[in-house]
């Protein structure tokens, strides 16, 4: 499973109760009650990993920078919303009253001030962790009485990284399609992640990520889909010059780093097909030769190519290992796609059409 490198968490936490719309200032390790629907039952948790810069402006102002945040906040209220009782859902706040509340509020207390200097004077990535948590003291298996919004930021040096390994994992389904949550940022999707990269590591101990196929285990594996890694999307370069992205469904987070990366590809003029592949089309492509190389993209990591990927049968065993061609043209743009995208949060490239970037003095 991919972790954090070098990760410093801030002093201090924020707590908004959604039904007073209460909020406070925590200390960073403030706990929440050991008897809770969220601890035993995950209720009404739901949670959201958003990137961010801060530097300081041309008056010598602190500055934060985030790009297409809005589209984190809207998946963030997604998750809330089918984490609360219909009853409740006016309680969920708006993209514009989360913005006020982690900007307005939370970023401006002045016992954050130290953490973004230090952040600003290191230039290092950024990472804001909102969750949502049942504030009351209770193991009764219904909907929360008192919901809250939890959040805290981090600064870090790197995600996941190259080189790493990954594994194809065909008998285990990260999640079920009917349900509608594979879609969502729950923290009950996330316990089949981690056990799809422990098989992962029977085929290859330095495994780092596994991937996933659909929810169709009826249908033979040839047949089925390719959906995404372990906790991040994917991207695979072709030889032709083409880069397929796999579209979104209920079984996919809809990634806004990968709607970043692929926007600033196609005014590249990479072309980018969004379609589903087939694990025998894959499997084809690799035997071939005609796979370039397998990306996982996500926030924390923004792109990390894949070094070596083992693509697994239906009875357990190999039937392909992929290493990508460093030396197709596309593989090098992959990595200037990354170092583009973190570039337009320090400020030293515009962005590029179809994003979004926002910044507020703290």
């Amino acid at each position: 499973m991919a972790r954090f490198e070098g990760i410093h968490w801030a002093s201090h936490q924020m707590r908004y109760g959604l039904p007073d719309k209460s909020y406070e200032l925590l200390d960073g390790g403030a706990r929440v009650y050991a008897v809770s629907r969220s601890v035993h039952y995950a209720l009404f948790l739901a949670f959201e990993g958003i990137r961010f810069f801060c530097r300081r402006n041309a008056a010598g102002r602190l500055e934060v920078v985030f790009l297409n945040w809005n589209k984190n906040l809207e998946r963030f209220r997604r998750g809330m919303a089918f984490n609360i009782g219909a009853e409740s859902l006016p309680l969920v706040p708006t993209v514009e009253e989360m913005i006020d509340l982690f900007v307005g509020r939370y970023f401006r207390e002045p016992g954050m001030k130290s953490f973004f200097e230090e952040m600003a004077d290191l230039g290092t990535q950024g990472y804001l962790r909102p969750f949502t948590v049942d504030e009351e003291q209770s193991i009764g298996v219904t909907f929360p009485n008192q919901p809250s919004i939890r959040a805290v930021a981090a600064r870090y040096d790197r995600y996941l990284g190259e080189p790493f390994c990954g594994v194809v994992v065909p008998h285990l389904v990260r999640a079920v399609a009917a349900n509608a949550m594979g879609c969502l940022k729950l923290g009950v999707n996330y316990l089949v992640s981690v056990k799809a990269v422990e098989e992962a590591r029977k085929t290859c101990p330095e495994a780092a990520a596994a991937l996933f196929l659909d929810d169709q285990t009826h249908r033979p594996i040839e047949e089925r889909n390719i959906t995404e890694w372990d906790s991040s999307c994917c991207l695979f370069a072709l030889r032709d010059g083409t880069v397929v992205k796999i579209p979104e469904s209920p079984l996919i987070l809809p990634s806004v780093t990968i709607q970043g990366i692929t926007a600033i590809l196609k005014h590249w003029g990479v072309p980018v097909e969004e379609r589903p592949l087939a694990y025998g089309e894959l499997v084809g492509r690799v035997k071939a030769g005609d796979l370039v190389t397998v990306c996982s993209v996500g926030t924390a990591g923004v792109l990390n190519r894949c070094q070596k990927l083992v693509l697994m049968d239906g009875k357990g065993g190999e039937t392909a290992t992929h290493h990508p061609d460093i030396e197709h043209p596309l593989y090098e743009k992959l990595a200037e796609a990354r170092t583009y995208y973190w570039d337009i949060y320090r400020g030293r490239v515009p962005p590029v059409p179809g994003m979004r970037l926002f910044q507020y003095e703290i």
